[in-house]
């Protein structure tokens, strides 16, 4: 008998392939799931539909696939559907007999209903994409009122990309993307950073329940910083290697040995002058053997202006991040994703043009499935602050107090990650620091004015009032007396499940000196 494995299934749609990824709840890996007949590689499944009237078939993946070249494929044969789910720009092909929307309910029932049955799926991570988010998110809203699991989150695509390699939050990265039939490059900024809280999933169905209108947890996508693109892929590609020994053709066979021999040179085991054969068939379906090299393939890719056109996309790219006062030396790194990424000369061209940034190549097709659910281990409803909570501190320039801000209106608690704070000492021979915490009013102080008789609120509000806490301040005693400057304390601030402000106290050197409980946030 089968082991039934429990845990969390993440589906990242794509436009050219669907990866499909499970997580034991207890194991730290994860697997990529095949499915018979629709996978054509462990979790990898072609985002393709084949709906055929009347006679109601509908295949998705490698099912689909091998249906392509029957008659009537420009109406049953469905494709590129999930970069215009939500986008109100671009135009579906007319002829297919599904829009965009009907085509991904038909391939996500398909695919939820061929999930193994040894996997038991406890909780379901979707992704988004973040340009056209808004009408995304209420597609899948809908969609997934009819899947059967109790818990089902929403990540957006570049946070994951960016978690599945452990990017801290605030980070800046910038993402290749070249897949089947597109490339897409964009800057995005993390949530989080700079003691600011980190992005978390959005909650669509918790406890069997539809939450996505009620809950007060939403999801924090990436801020764009700049998004270009166009559609060429990795589809191009294969039909330009056809197009180099027999121009004009495109037979289904020859394009899917094209692609074959694409993946074995992106190999960097592959050595550059090995000819390698690549058999085609001609327009009298005559079969012959050609042979093809890596100098040979890049010679294709430049030939066909490849490297100008995405020289040209990097700079429209970068000409947007200047607008947001956003420059190449800003970014924290640079993630690859999708196959074409994968060809030697692209790496070559984007290390050459991005020298000192550090370049990120995780598995190129899965790594955002992956990142999902690195993401959303232990993903449950928080609670949010009503109101800030800030430490004072002393401004040795100025001489006077001010508020520094350690948690921020709207976190989440209990709190995932600490807030991290290094003290130094504000005078000669110090040997004590007292923590004292304040917190925002819970509402916002606002100016209220008299025009002809009548109250109206004024159009410069007052900024937020920060209250001493009524709790007794902690008192720090250190080992040794310190001069104004030096660093002092390194400090832990944490919120617990039971709402209680709790920290950690190390001196400079990291040796212990006790948690404490500052006290209840309510």
């Amino acid at each position: 008998m089968e082991e039934s494995l429990s845990g969390t299934l993440a589906i990242d749609l794509g436009n050219t392939n669907t990866v499909v990824a499970f997580q034991d709840q207890k194991d730290i890996n994860s697997v990529l799931v095949e499915i018979p007949n629709i996978t054509s590689s462990p979790g990898v499944i072609p985002s393709v539909v084949w709906f055929e009237e009347p006679s109601n078939i509908t295949r998705i993946g490698m099912g689909a696939l091998e249906m392509r070249d029957n008659s009537n494929s420009d109406l049953f044969f469905h494709s590129n559907f999930k970069r215009l789910i939500g986008n109100s720009i671009e135009k579906n092909n007319q002829k297919n007999i599904l829009n965009p929307h009907e085509c991904g309910e038909k391939f996500f029932q398909i695919l939820w209903a061929n999930i193994p049955h040894k996997y038991e799926i406890k909780r379901l991570v979707l992704t988004a994409p973040i340009d056209t988010y808004k009408g995304y998110r209420e597609w899948l809203v809908n969609l997934c009122e009819d899947i059967s699991v109790d818990e089902i989150a929403l990540v957006d695509e570049p946070t994951a990309a960016s978690l599945g390699i452990n990017k801290p939050f605030g980070s800046k990265i910038m993402t290749l993307d070249i897949g089947g039939s597109t490339v897409d490059m964009n800057i995005v900024k993390l949530e989080g950073g700079e003691g600011k809280s980190g992005p978390i999933a959005e909650l669509l169905k918790f406890n069997g329940n539809n939450v996505s209108s009620i809950s007060k947890q939403k999801i924090r996508c990436a801020e764009i910083i700049g998004k270009t693109g166009s559609k060429i892929g990795g589809k191009d590609i294969d039909q330009w290697i056809v197009d180099y020994f027999i121009p004009g053709n495109n037979f289904a066979k020859n394009l899917f040995n094209a692609e074959a021999i694409k993946c074995k040179l992106s190999s960097s085991e592959v050595k550059y002058e090995d000819k390698y054969p690549i058999k085609l068939f001609t327009e009298q379906s005559e079969e012959k053997v050609f042979y093809l090299s890596k100098e040979i393939f890049e010679k294709i890719l430049i030939e066909n202006n490849l490297l100008n056109h995405l020289n040209s996309l990097l700079k429209d790219l970068l000409n947007q991040a200047r607008g947001k006062f956003c420059s190449l030396n800003d970014l924290n790194s640079i993630i690859l994703v999708g196959g074409g990424t994968q060809i030697p000369l692209i790496k070559e061209w984007i290390t050459k043009k991005t020298s000192k940034i550090q370049i990120e190549s995780p598995p190129p097709i899965e790594s955002i499935a992956l990142g999902a659910l690195a993401m959303t281990p232990g993903v449950k409803i928080k609670d949010i602050l009503t109101k800030g909570l800030s430490i004072r501190l002393l401004n040795k320039r100025e001489k006077k107090h001010f508020w520094h801000p350690i948690f921020c209106k709207g976190q989440t608690w209990p709190t995932e990650n600490p807030f991290k704070l290094i003290l130094q000492a504000s005078k000669n021979n110090q040997e004590t620091f007292e923590i004292i915490i304040g917190e925002t009013k819970k509402e916002r102080s606002y100016d209220v004015i008299f025009e002809n008789g009548l109250p109206k609120l004024s159009e410069v509000q007052n900024e937020e009032e920060i209250i001493t806490w009524d709790k007794k301040p902690l008192k720090i005693v250190l080992k040794n007396k310190l001069n104004i400057g030096e660093d002092s304390l390194k400090l832990f601030f944490k919120i617990t499940k039971s709402a209680d402000l709790l920290v950690k106290c190390f001196d400079i050197k990291d040796e212990f000196m006790g948690e404490y409980n500052l006290g209840n946030i309510f």
